[in-house]
């Protein structure tokens, strides 16, 4: 490896800060907080000195703070308005977009795996540019490539897919759509098996580090907890904003029942009964044959819910001081960047004690109420004494936003992410000797 981009020679650079491929198979800014987590991390990476370019699948991630961006343009075969879209034959220009096609075709979520292939090709002409490649929850077999090249490589996983898997065969009614789900999510066997080969896993809470050595069975001393942060600069009360009487707010970053949005419509509909006034707005979008249509026409919710999407980190924010009170339903969050971003905001928060969540917004009552998952009475409850009780409300937000201000701030996610970089590179044969 002598003279190449890991030597102590190159160490002469050393004012100049790390160089990381941050690698995100999807960056979309306003679904999923992968898109999220990439755009913060890069720029406080930046800011703290570290130069950093993303490489990303559709649909790319929003960049800020001089990090640079390259585009690993995917088939993109699940894009809005044709998801499962079949591709004109010219785009088929390699076998990795035979493999992508030909997944899809039969059922698998192709991405991961493919993902990790075109940037592993892409990195593999680029040696002499980057010293540390961190891939964010992608965790396809181009990693064990990587590996294979000569790469230090740190990953991060905000929470095991298998959690996911999990859930949603519950949830399913038919023996074909079990069969549906088990090939969708062939790819989780995939994560497992690369996640174990990797020195080192960056999560975001206790709760997920647990599963990770649990689940998945990945060495405890592997795995490090660093916190995902919010903005509370952007984030916060706003007093020009007056709240809306009976109005919830929540995010569902995918339409999926780990998100225990249909929870949260069946608790609306028990707290219409004595507050005609309660209504739903939801961040986000449906699925086509979503369950929570059907939801939403038993309950009778129809004019009471509305969903919106797309819109920019300050429509959000608004929303957030709009709120009468904000309400994570989700039956397990790996961090949750809405709670966060709620607490911030000094929004009243309802949430359940699914995984991480009482790591975010603690569990004592006095930041936030918190209820099992899964259990609409209990969520019914909670909000209505929220409502209820503006006083309460305001008294939850206040600690809510101090809480959020102590524990979570992007610069602190960077620096902890440096730190595991650093231990990664003290380990590496010929590592740099900077930062």
């Amino acid at each position: 490896m002598a003279g190449g981009p890991f030597a102590s020679g190159r160490a002469s650079r050393g004012g100049d800060g790390l160089r990381i491929a941050l690698l995100c198979y999807r960056g979309n800014p306003h679904c999923g907080g992968q898109g999220v987590y990439v755009r913060h991390l890069a720029r406080e990476l930046t800011g703290l000195g570290q130069r950093v370019t993303v490489f990303s699948g559709q649909p790319y991630p929003v960049l800020d703070g001089g990090a640079e961006l390259v585009r690993l343009p995917s088939l993109d075969l699940y894009r809005e308005p044709t998801p499962f879209r079949t591709p004109h034959p010219r785009e088929l220009t390699s076998a990795v977009d035979l493999l992508e096609l030909a997944t899809m075709w039969t059922g698998g979520f192709p991405e991961p795996r493919t993902f990790s292939l075109r940037a592993r090709g892409a990195l593999q002409g680029r040696r002499g540019d980057f010293d540390i490649v961190h891939d964010d929850q992608c965790l396809g077999t181009g990693l064990l490539g990587m590996l294979a090249d000569g790469w230090p490589l740190v990953a991060s996983i905000h929470h095991p897919v298998s959690v996911d898997r999990a859930v949603d065969l519950a949830h399913a009614h038919s023996g074909a759509r079990r069969l549906s789900l088990r090939r969708w999510y062939g790819f989780a066997a995939m994560q497992d098996r690369v996640a174990r080969r990797l020195a080192r896993l960056i999560t975001v809470s206790d709760s997920s580090r647990d599963d990770l050595v649990r689940g998945l069975g990945v060495p405890e001393e592997r795995v490090r907890v660093v916190p995902a942060g919010v903005d509370a600069s952007l984030y916060r009360p706003d007093p020009g904003v007056a709240r809306v009487p009976g109005r919830l707010m929540t995010t569902a970053s995918a339409d999926v029942p780990l998100k225990g949005l249909a929870v949260l419509l069946e608790a609306l509909a028990k707290l219409r009964t004595e507050r005609p006034e309660a209504h739903l707005v939801v961040v986000g979008r449906l699925r086509a044959d979503s369950p929570v249509r059907v939801a939403l026409e038993r309950f009778g919710l129809q004019g009471v819910v509305t969903f919106v999407g797309g819109e920019s980190d300050e429509q959000i924010a608004r929303r957030y001081a709009e709120a009468a009170c904000a309400v994570v339903p989700s039956l397990y969050e790996g961090f949750s960047l809405p709670a966060a971003e709620a607490l911030a905001c000094g929004t009243p928060l309802v949430a359940t004690t699914g995984g991480a969540l009482p790591e975010v917004a603690g569990n004592d009552g006095e930041h936030a109420l918190l209820v099992p998952p899964g259990d609409p009475g209990a969520l019914a409850h909670a909000i209505g004494r929220v409502l209820d009780d503006p006083a309460f409300g305001a008294r939850l937000g206040a600690a809510g936003r101090r809480r959020v201000c102590e524990r979570f701030s992007w610069t602190a996610t960077a620096t902890g992410t440096l730190e595991v970089y650093r231990e990664v590179l003290a380990e590496h044969p010929g590592r740099v000797a900077r930062c």
